[in-house]
């Protein structure tokens, strides 16, 4: 058999309906079918058609506007493409009972079940009426999952993996509902299928968060956030923070994190005298690389509980922690 007579050119294929209409609770298969044929249909047809448009310019002579529209409509269907195969593969399951994995997931993240099922609805409410995308996505940056709610297709959260879609689009709920989008997100909860929404989840957890920065010549030096600084500070907790800019920086500055001192990094052995080591010691720099480390090793060295502010000053002002003016 010649297999060439077969081939399928490079494009975007068609994913099988993932749930079983027939078994939905309050959802017809009429609504299901109409919704994948024309809607999820439509939007994969026409982002092949936009692929192979793309695949055959002539990037020489196309404007570079005629480029970019072809190309913001691609991202636009391929989104929908993707949010519509996960809608479906949302559905089908009894959304009352959740797997202890999820249930474990979303209690840590947003405190119970029921509080997040109280804002993932409100959010799926607020765009009865116009059209968009409700999502459970885990962000792998902070091991957190987050709702979202996007009000087209092309809203995203960078890095964000969406594990369960609901489509508040009109063509998804009108043939059978119309204006009552209330009934529909009730029917959409009563059907979730939590079993894959986990297997998801289990997935998505797998992928790495971004690369973070890392410095070898100091990675046996402990260091600290600026939030966990904050923290401290909040809670009244004992703590000496040591500003360690050098002094050809020190002299020009403006300000000073607020309840730090600063000491001259280059005359350590002259102040380390001072400090006590009933308290941790927090040292930063201007932007966390080599003075601040520095110092904290060498006050670690010498038997303190020493740690460096990762992004030193700057990630301080990042984040908006006071500041007081440098004397």
């Amino acid at each position: 058999m010649d297999e060439g007579r077969f081939s399928v050119s490079a494009q975007f294929r068609v994913a099988p309906l993932f749930c079983r209409p027939w078994t939905l609770n309050g959802i017809s298969p009429r609504l299901i079918e109409s919704h994948y044929e024309h809607n999820y249909g439509a939007a994969l047809t026409r982002l092949n058609a936009v692929t192979r448009e793309l695949e055959g310019i002539d990037f020489g002579t196309a404007t570079p506007q005629a480029i970019g529209r072809l190309k913001r409509e691609q991202i636009d269907l391929l989104n929908s493409t993707l949010l519509h195969e996960l809608y479906f593969a949302s559905l089908g399951g009894d959304g009352r009972t959740l797997p202890e994995v999820i249930a474990n997931a979303i209690t840590r993240d947003f405190r119970s079940v029921s509080h997040w099922r109280q804002e993932f609805i409100a959010l799926a409410e607020a765009l009865a009426g116009d059209a968009g995308w409700i999502l459970l996505t885990y962000v792998p940056r902070d091991g957190r999952l987050i709702n979202q709610s996007a009000s087209d297709h092309t809203q995203s959260i960078a890095g964000g993996i969406p594990i369960l879609a609901l489509d508040m689009y009109e063509h998804a709920y009108h043939i059978e509902y119309g204006p009552n989008t209330t009934a529909y997100i009730a029917a959409f909860m009563r059907n979730i299928d939590w079993a894959s929404v986990e297997a998801r989840y289990n997935d998505a957890v797998k992928v790495a968060p971004p690369r973070p920065l890392q410095q070898s010549e100091f990675k046996d030096v402990p260091s600290i956030t600026a939030e966990e600084v904050q923290g401290m500070l909040a809670a009244g907790q004992p703590v000496q923070i040591i500003d360690t800019r050098p002094r050809h920086y020190s002299t020009r500055a403006q300000d000073i994190v607020d309840g730090a001192v600063w000491r001259d990094p280059e005359r350590l052995d002259e102040w380390i005298g001072t400090l006590s080591k009933e308290a941790p010691v927090v040292t930063f720099c201007v932007y966390g690389f080599h003075i601040g480390c520095q110092s904290a090793a060498a006050l670690k060295a010498a038997g303190f509980d020493a740690r460096y502010m990762a992004g030193g000053h700057y990630a301080w002002k990042a984040i908006k922690g006071p500041v007081k003016l440098f004397e």
